[in-house]
């Protein structure tokens, strides 16, 4: 029977062709190209920008208010355009050069992160401003993410996807285990100005890896945007496949966010640390997801899509439990490592099983979909444990994440079951 990664190795190369020699399959081939590798390493630091903010961000909002929800909807903020604007994007990835639209989304965020690094160093930031900030950030980043996820095709062999997209994820996660310890001693040695201006920095290198990249022309078939959007809803809604791996998205997303959301306020109150703390403990968050990327593939073929969304699973539920129940940072300690561990496991999954099953000229549209869905089960899901968190307490809120994601889980294999081997993956674009 055919696995994910051997259907997809037998796919019809498309607008890569001859970008460079046949690559051997392997974890780290796709470096291969030199189109990819220079994308990979000017999008690693603007990662690691990103990560800065992030955490500057979250550790500003405890400063400025006592509420948990209020700090919980930084995470939220940067994942509510996804959900709300994401399948716009992915229509406008779709009908557009997507390096055109990737450089529209990248200097808008480096003026609106500036901007921010402005007002913070001015002391005129309050919580209702910060959170505009962050929402701000987030279209850029619902705009960007689609046409970037799909341009993957434009920048390796058909073949070499899912290594692709793994190594991707390594950069994104190599960013969180440096950005949030580096973070933390910015953020102690001056204030959070500091870090957002460096991630307004950050952005130009990608912006002039973009300006030096030509792309292929790609065949473009222009629809108006609310018609494009309908039928890219309208295909993930009636492929059976796909419509499940959403369904398993939007439901791991939710349980997922209370970890992420809620961190800020485990550290600095119940396990009363400091801003090198929760850099540390986002730092080990980052290392383990940059060890689990090199090896979901061969998991996910030894053990299928529902085996490693198990382990992921099981695994997050541990980290969430640990979390609740530690009163210091050093308790806490292993379980950020395996959060990562299980974060690239399950989301790193996901993404792949839908990029295999979508039809090139809806890709674009595709991938949104996947991301407001998953998204917006994190935004949702940050703003429930914040308010369950204030309502209750901190462990409380974790708890209950981890019962839910148990119960989910075990209801959706049975409703919702994951793609048997090879089922729906498309072969030619």
């Amino acid at each position: 029977m055919k696995t994910e990664d051997s259907v997809a190795e037998q796919a019809v190369a498309v607008a890569t062709t001859g970008l460079a020699p046949p690559p051997r399959a392997g974890a780290f081939s796709p470096f291969r190209y030199p189109v990819f590798r220079a994308i990979w390493i000017a999008n690693l630091f603007s990662n690691i920008g990103s990560t800065l903010q992030g955490v500057g961000a979250a550790w500003m909002m405890t400063e400025l208010t006592t509420s948990h929800q209020l700090v919980a909807l930084v995470q939220a903020s940067a994942t509510v355009p996804i959900m709300l604007l994401g399948v716009f994007a992915g229509a406008i990835a779709d009908n557009f050069d997507r390096r055109l639209v990737m450089l529209t989304a990248q200097v808008g965020m480096l003026i609106v992160s500036a901007a921010l690094a402005v007002m913070a160093y001015a002391h005129w930031l309050t919580p209702d401003l910060l959170l505009a900030f962050t929402l701000s950030v987030g279209v850029g980043t619902a705009l960007n993410s689609p046409a970037w996820q799909a341009s993957v095709r434009q920048q390796v062999d058909r073949s070499e996807i899912p290594q692709a997209i793994a190594l991707n994820s390594i950069s994104f996660n190599i960013a969180r285990s440096i950005g949030p310890a580096l973070g933390g001693i910015l953020i102690s040695i001056w204030n959070p100005s500091f870090a957002f201006a460096i991630n307004a920095i950050s952005y130009v290198g990608l912006i002039c890896v973009l300006l030096w990249w030509k792309p292929q022309v790609r065949l473009i078939e222009r629809r108006p945007i609310l018609p494009a959007v309908a039928i890219g809803l309208r295909f993930c809604a009636t492929n059976g496949p796909v419509r499940r791996i959403l369904m398993r998205g939007l439901a791991l997303g939710f349980s997922l966010a209370a970890y992420q959301s809620l961190l800020p306020s485990v550290v600095s109150g119940q396990m009363h640390g400091g801003e090198l703390d929760y850099g540390i403990m986002l730092g080990l968050f980052g290392i383990g997801s940059i060890t689990a990327a090199p090896f979901t593939g061969p998991i996910r073929r030894k053990i299928g899509l529902e085996g490693i969304l198990a382990v992921g699973a099981a695994m997050f539920v541990f980290s969430l439990i640990l979390v609740a129940a530690s009163d210091r940072v050093l308790y806490a300690l292993p379980a950020a490592f395996v959060a990562g561990l299980a974060w690239v496991m399950i989301l790193t999954t996901l993404n792949t099983a839908v990029q295999l099953r979508a039809p090139e000229a809806i890709l674009g549209r595709c991938l949104s979909i996947y991301q407001a869905v998953t998204f917006g089960g994190m935004a949702l899901g940050s703003w429930v444990w914040g308010m369950v968190a204030d309502w209750q307490s901190l462990p409380t809120a974790m708890y209950a994440g981890a019962a839910v994601l148990i119960a989910s889980f075990a209801v959706l294999r049975i409703v919702a079951p994951m793609p048997r081997p090879g089922e729906g993956v498309i072969d030619a674009p």
